[in-house]
């Protein structure tokens, strides 16, 4: 019976935790659908955004004990440096998985494919961390899984869509610049981190009530990058 549930539990939790991002991603890859990417090269940059999620996970882990050895785990200060070191951490590993699954190669020859890419490797990082966050959930009852199902198809997936695809969007303004690559890189993430941290903290904080009034404003930021999104795609004719 022990045995059944889990398998049952396991199951729920990859459907919960990919069929939502698979419908993020076809949104997306719709709005590009002029000059589709690569398969291979999308499949490749979506699995290395799900990898990404181990050495994010490390190197989380690594810091959590960090703050322990300290003494600062329990302070406003250490709680404050942990998630935003953590939010820094996962748009950095985010940002690197895309970079080496598809920025480097060929396939990235016009400025709208940097958020594509970007956007892409995000959701596979959101399919295994929401996959692993079901497991714990359904392991406590069926009704808690589903509930964070939904709230993390709301939030946390969409926070990783809007973070990314500013990182994406800085990286297609600088397309046609090369020189203005690496400073459009270190700000799309500086702001990305900081808008992740935002969320993160205001959700500790209020002890997981009120999200609506989070959604909201990332809402208002999923469509800022839509806004990008068909901003970048006109770069090339405008040569900006």
């Amino acid at each position: 019976m022990v045995e059944t549930m889990t398998i049952q539990n396991l199951l729920y939790a990859l459907l919960g935790g990919v069929l939502p991002v698979l419908l993020w991603l076809w949104f997306w890859l719709k709005e590009d659908n002029r000059r589709p990417e690569p398969r291979k090269v999308l499949m490749a940059t979506f699995f290395a955004g799900m990898i990404a999620v181990l050495f994010a996970l490390v190197i989380e882990r690594s810091l959590f004990m960090g703050e322990k050895i300290l003494g600062i785990e329990k302070t406003f200060l250490g709680t404050v440096l942990l998630l935003f070191l953590w939010a820094l951490v996962e748009e950095v590993v985010k940002y690197l998985a895309a970079k080496y699954a598809a920025l480097k190669r060929k396939s990235f020859d016009e400025p709208i494919d940097a958020l594509i890419y970007l956007i892409t490797a995000a959701l596979g990082f959101a399919a295994l961390e929401n996959t692993l966050f079901l497991l714990q959930a359904f392991g406590i009852s069926p009704m808690s899984g589903f509930i964070t199902t939904n709230l993390r198809f709301l939030g946390a997936t969409l926070l990783h869509v809007a973070t990314s695809g500013i990182v994406g969007a800085s990286i297609g303004f600088s397309f046609f610049h090369k020189k203005d690559m690496r400073r459009n890189v270190i700000g799309g993430i500086a702001i990305a981190t900081t808008l992740h941290f935002i969320f993160n903290y205001y959700i500790i904080n209020n002890g997981g009530g009120n999200v609506l009034k989070t959604f909201i404003p990332l809402w208002i930021i999923i469509i800022i990058v839509i806004f990008l999104f068909e901003r970048v795609k006109r770069i090339k004719k405008e040569k900006l």
